[in-house]
């Protein structure tokens, strides 16, 4: 496979970006101002991959924002060279072949706080009406129906949530729920966030099962995957849900509630324990299968079932919280593009890559394989062009086979320098693609 084929040499500066799934307006104005012209297309032509694929071909766009229906894969992120990163406008990032992007040396970054408040302030508020009936007692008035009584009407209070999954959104909602008054335990099987729940005062549960078992209210806020990269697909099973509030007596609400992934569990699996009386109730905001549009035909799994509350993925959908998600992105869009700094990488969440930018030289960046011997390759190569290097990030993402490195250098390389750092670093590690892409950014510029 030859250079051309497998190296992207990204543009200086970005210029273009195709802007999918209708992410907040706003979003178009701060790209502008930072000199990059957005394509917006419209909802009907997101959902035609091949009409989204010839955009990305004649538009040779450097940027790609979406949300989370349209699906990245290896056709898309070979319709456009200039391509450097997929720019999610939300959380969830199992829309995207995070391999793929590795390959193509596509960075992938995401919004992971933006739409938090509005998820919790959702939750909280099914569980109140979920603990009180209210929309029972709503249907039974509309109906002239008089039903006042206590029967199965709870407070929050002293009440046990349980919360699978502790990252920014489960922090919140463990903290509303010490607001309330209510007793939290969680489970989440990354080290440093059962350190945080631990530190925190929250219990942690030894397993889905116990978690289940101890709660009166269980609310699932896990990511798409867990720490081993491995997908949370049906994590939860027929046993967990049947396990609910087991230890806390017949009098328990034994609640649930599902605002975070709809492939998490299969529908049956939570709709045989709720037959069965494990389960009273449920709120449901997202679904294994979920339309395009309001055009698209679809079938609520629920349909059968009075006690559950089921929305359609309304969980960030606010008019305060997708203007924050576009304000956000937009700035991650102007570290990256400025400097070539990377937050809310989704292959490294909670971190930064990037150098100073306080001396009016360039920055090289590069996406590689994490084979031994291509950081030797950018290091000589720069020795050899006379490089002052006055700072570097590089951080390896062994799980997808490649690492991101960014120089503070004082001159930027020729073409026949970035040739030979491609050639080198193909012959020292015997790898094709041993280069993914390579841009070089003058400072303040």
């Amino acid at each position: 496979m030859s250079n051309e084929h497998t190296v992207r040499i990204l543009n200086p500066k970005f210029k273009r970006a195709l802007v999918l799934e209708n992410p907040d307006p706003v979003l178009d104005e701060y790209l502008r101002k930072q000199g990059i012209e957005p394509e917006r297309l419209p909802l009907s032509m997101t959902q035609d991959v091949d009409a989204v694929i010839k955009r990305l071909e004649e538009g040779q766009h450097d940027l790609l924002y979406k949300r989370s229906r349209f699906e990245v894969d290896d056709r898309v992120l070979s319709a456009s060279k200039n391509l450097a990163a997929i720019m999610l406008c939300c959380i969830g990032d199992d829309s995207v072949d995070k391999e793929a992007c590795a390959r193509h040396g596509v960075l992938v970054m995401n919004d992971p706080i933006s739409n938090a408040r509005s998820v919790v302030e959702l939750v909280f508020g099914e569980m109140v009406c979920l603990a009180r009936r209210i929309f029972e007692a709503n249907e039974k008035t509309r109906n002239n129906e008089w039903t006042k009584n206590n029967k199965e009407r709870y407070e929050l209070m002293g009440k046990r949530l349980g919360i699978v999954g502790l990252g920014n959104i489960g922090k919140q909602v463990a903290q509303m729920g010490d607001v309330f008054g209510m007793d939290v335990i969680f489970y989440d099987d990354r080290e440093l966030a059962s350190e945080v729940g631990l530190a925190l005062g929250w219990q942690k549960a030894a397993s889905l099962t116990d978690l289940f078992r101890e709660s009166d209210f269980v609310t699932v806020h896990t990511s798409a995957e867990n720490w081993e990269g491995k997908s949370n697909k049906n994590m939860l099973k027929y046993e967990h849900f049947a396990a609910m509030g087991e230890h806390r007596g017949e009098n328990s609400p034994r609640i649930f509630i599902n605002a975070g992934r709809g492939f998490l569990f299969e529908p049956d699996e939570l709709k045989k324990a709720m037959n069965e009386g494990h389960i009273k109730r449920a709120a449901i905001d997202v679904f294994p299968e979920e339309p395009g549009s309001k055009k698209d035909a679809w079938e609520n799994p629920y349909a059968d079932q009075p006690h559950v509350i089921a929305t359609p993925h309304i969980g960030a959908a606010t008019q305060e919280a997708q203007p924050r998600i576009a304000c956000y992105v937009s700035k991650t869009t102007q570290l990256f593009n400025q400097s070539g700094a990377v937050r809310s990488c989704v292959y490294a969440p909670g971190q930064e890559i990037g150098v100073e930018t306080d001396r009016p030289n360039y920055v090289l960046a590069v996406v590689h394989s994490d084979v031994r011997g291509t950081k030797k390759a950018i290091n000589d190569a720069l020795f050899d062009a006379g490089c002052n290097n006055f700072e570097s990030s590089h951080r390896d993402f062994s799980e997808y086979g490649f690492a991101y490195d960014v120089s503070s250098i004082d001159k930027p390389l020729t073409e026949d320098q970035v040739a030979s750092l491609i050639k080198s670093a193909q012959e020292i590690t015997g790898e094709p693609d041993a280069i993914r892409s390579i841009r070089q950014i003058k400072l303040g510029s």
